[in-house]
């Protein structure tokens, strides 16, 4: 008889701290970065709230991005995108 493997699927957390620069006073004139992580409607969602920021808060611009998929995180080339390119970034989570 020959061998089984069992493999454990709980994770390994990785502790860590950030330091999140503080958010502007004001929206107005700002471009707003929408990170959507393909859930199902996640596009619908921040599609809406990016009118909504438009409309309500003067927002000047938006800029949308895209994960490959729901599970795995944005690419670093991605993120540093939408850091330089937007104040600030919202993602959105949808079902």
């Amino acid at each position: 008889m020959g061998t089984i493997k069992v493999l454990s699927p709980a994770g390994v957390g990785k502790v860590g701290e950030t330091t999140l620069p503080p958010l502007p006073a004001d929206l107005r004139g700002k471009t707003i970065g929408l990170l959507d992580n393909t859930k199902a409607n996640a596009d619908l969602l921040l599609g809406r709230l990016g009118e909504l920021l438009r409309e309500r808060h003067g927002v000047r611009s938006l800029v949308y991005c895209r994960k490959a998929n729901a599970s795995t995180p944005a690419p670093p080339d991605l993120l540093a995108d939408l850091a330089r390119s937007a104040d600030v970034v919202i993602t959105g989570s949808a079902d």
